[in-house]
């Protein structure tokens, strides 16, 4: 028997899906990726570390995605709201002879004060008001196990970062196939008001085909990946 598919529903005011960003620009990607997805899963069984043997039994496992806008006259597609760009301070305002304010002024590597004092300017990226439906399979003997702590989470789930807080429960279901997982979010949006404005599918299908370094070998300080084939559909 094949392994099942999770039905994961991801929607909030605000998502970020970062996967390459650098220094003081964070981006975000179109839709959710995979390793931000098994970085929720660890969060909801409360799994810290590198979890190298866990991860390796996802790592070749179907991942699928429906990126879905609000519903407008007619039936048709609501314009998407522009990425949100956010410009943060971090370590400023600190007095740095209080210890425990120290600890909030950005660092060396080697724990010593940064050039400049330690304050950074970061520009943070938002994807605005999206819901994603997420088909992702999963190890058969781990399905029953995951959906549980998604509905109990041992640590807060997020969509990408602290502040993006979701507004619907992210665990929707196990089933059996894609197409059965597939049915079901469709019909599961349309009662949400929601329409598909495009697909990502693993692997290399008819449409603009993509190459993703997502794939989580390793997580903790010294996080590894590998690259990820998808393919993504723009609805007609």
């Amino acid at each position: 028997m094949s392994d099942p598919y999770l039905f994961l529903w991801l929607e909030a005011p605000l998502q970020a899906w970062g996967h390459d960003s650098r220094f003081g620009r964070r981006d975000s990607l179109d839709f959710p990726t995979k390793s931000g997805v098994l970085g929720l899963l660890c969060c909801a069984l409360g799994a810290g570390g590198e979890q190298k043997e866990w991860l390796s039994r996802w790592s070749n496992l179907d991942m699928q995605v429906l990126a879905l806008v609000r519903q407008g006259r007619e039936g048709l597609p609501v314009p998407r709201e522009p990425m949100l760009r956010d410009f943060q301070m971090v370590g400023s305002g600190y007095n740095d002879q209080d210890p425990w304010a120290n600890l909030m002024i950005p660092k060396t590597s080697e724990g010593k004060k940064a050039v400049g004092g330690g304050t950074k300017m970061t520009y943070r990226y938002y994807l605005q008001d999206m819901a994603f439906a997420v088909l992702l399979q999963t190890p058969a003997d781990e399905a029953e196990e995951v959906m549980a702590a998604l509905k109990a989470p041992a640590w807060d789930l997020y969509l990408g970062r602290k502040n993006c807080v979701p507004t619907e429960f992210i665990g929707q279901g196990v089933f059996a196939t894609a197409a059965e997982t597939l049915a079901v979010a469709r019909e599961f949006a349309r009662a949400r008001g929601r329409v598909t404005a495009f697909e990502v599918r693993q692997g290399e299908h008819e449409g603009e085909v993509i190459s993703l370094n997502d794939v989580p070998l390793q997580f903790g300080t010294d996080k590894r990946y590998r690259d990820r084939r998808v393919t993504v559909i723009k609805e007609a």
